[in-house]
């Protein structure tokens, strides 16, 4: 179950989520990086993620901010982003600002990686 070595940042404040998320894509073949602090999204200067999956709710930092600021910027405009939330109404404002793809917690790791598959190539 190689998934030739693609990348996938996690950003959620919350360490169990991004813990179970973490072991589920690793044996899946993933590439795996987290982060608990959204501000951090910013720092992946060298290393971009083929996909970045992203917590609305986080402390610091809207995730909807953080979407909107990568879908303006020219080197991470490209990598989907697939945003997270305990409140399945925030789907269209998650969409609005940029995201390519919405989960509401809690979802089934079957529906995270059928939507994985879809916005990265090859995976």
């Amino acid at each position: 179950m190689n998934q030739k070595n693609k990348k996938i940042m996690i950003a959620d404040d919350d360490p169990g989520i991004v813990d179970a998320i973490e072991i589920l894509l690793e044996f899946e073949g993933y590439e795996v990086t987290s982060t608990v602090d959204g501000s951090t999204v910013f720092d992946m200067k060298d290393e971009l993620p083929d996909l970045l999956l992203l917590d609305i709710w986080m402390s610091g930092e809207d995730g909807r901010d953080i979407c909107k600021k990568l879908k303006q910027l020219e080197s991470t405009k490209n990598i989907p982003v697939i945003m997270i939330s305990a409140s399945r109404d925030v789907k269209d404002s998650a969409i609005a600002a940029g995201a390519d793809d919405f989960l509401a917690k809690p979802f089934e790791m079957d529906e995270l990686l059928k939507k994985i598959s879809l916005l990265v190539p090859g995976s």
